[in-house]
């Protein structure tokens, strides 16, 4: 699939990702598109593109960078953009590398993902059973919000969800990631139960469907999409709304910040770093550890405001 649109295929599939899952800014988007499409020129001057460029060309694209008087902020940023891309086409299998990871750019601090404390979490799903018009979609929005809280798993791993996968009052999820990838994630009870609600109220509305004479969803969270599941678009939207009546920042609330907030809350909790990985189906721990930096920045920040000797006399 990687190969069929091309390069712009590569971008715009990056950026759509970054939109919906990430929630993503429009400035930022655009500035993702700048420097990705520059890349992708430069590396077409070479004979190359997205999908053949080794070490070798990403390097000497930094060079290129170096060369035309870019600052070490700029070329540190356009390294960031070509890693985020590869790390995309690893995850949708169409590299089996990234090139870019082990490129030590100009030094940059790295930025830390920003998430959301338990208790914004907890409003998030008291609001989620209060939103919609009707009690089942009250009782898909508690469950896309229950389980995507329980699993951390990414926003299209949970929309795209078959409903075989949560038949039978499972304890685990078999989730097929990005590039085909499986992995297993344990439920909460909280998310079993909400599970068992919406499944009950899906069958039945799908029930009646049938006998109008409309076909069987293979779908947990069926919709009238061209892919027949929820889209990921319209989940982002979803959680916005969710932010607004929890009284949250809808600016603070995204999908993708959900799943930080798993990752972070389970090494708060003392989770070992490892079973994070694999829960989050990170192909490389250094990319889980991010998180442990995280913690240690919540930490410093409860030093400094709560310790007596940190305070003014």
């Amino acid at each position: 699939m990687g190969g069929d649109g091309g390069d712009a295929h590569w971008i715009s599939a990056f950026l759509d990702a970054q939109a919906a899952e990430a929630g993503a800014a429009r400035n930022t988007l655009l500035g993702y598109g700048r420097d990705l499409k520059d890349t992708g020129a430069w590396l077409a001057g070479r004979n190359t593109g997205w999908s053949t460029a080794t070490r070798d060309d990403i390097e000497a694209y930094l060079v290129h960078c170096e060369a035309q008087g870019f600052s070490a902020a700029t070329r540190a940023r356009r390294l960031s953009s070509i890693r985020q891309l590869y790390r995309f086409a690893f995850e949708e299998g169409w590299r089996a590398d990234n090139p870019a990871i082990r490129i030590k750019g100009p030094g940059r601090s790295r930025a830390l993902p920003r998430t959301l404390t338990m208790a914004e979490v907890e409003d998030l799903l008291a609001a989620a059973r209060t939103l919609g018009r009707t009690e089942a979609i009250r009782a898909r929005n508690t469950c896309l919000v229950e389980v995507l809280y329980a699993t951390g798993m990414r926003v299209t791993e949970l929309v795209s969800l078959p409903v075989s996968a949560a038949r039978g009052d499972p304890q685990m999820l078999l989730i097929r990631g990005k590039g085909g990838r499986e992995r297993m994630v344990p439920l909460s009870p909280p998310a079993r139960e909400a599970l068992t609600a919406w499944l009950t109220l899906r069958d039945a509305a799908e029930a009646a469907a049938r006998r109008k004479g409309h076909p069987p969803s293979p779908h947990l969270f069926p919709s009238g999409s061209s892919d027949g599941y929820l889209t990921r678009h319209r989940f982002y939207l979803l959680i916005k709304e969710m932010a607004v009546i929890a009284g949250v920042s809808p600016q603070a609330v995204t999908p993708h910040r959900l799943r930080h907030a798993f990752a972070t809350h389970l090494l708060e909790n003392g989770a070992d770093l490892r079973a994070i990985q694999t829960l989050l189906g990170h192909a490389d721990l250094a990319t889980t550890e991010i998180y442990t930096h995280v913690l240690e920045a919540r930490l410093r920040e409860l030093v400094e405001a709560h310790h007596p000797l940190v305070k003014p006399r």
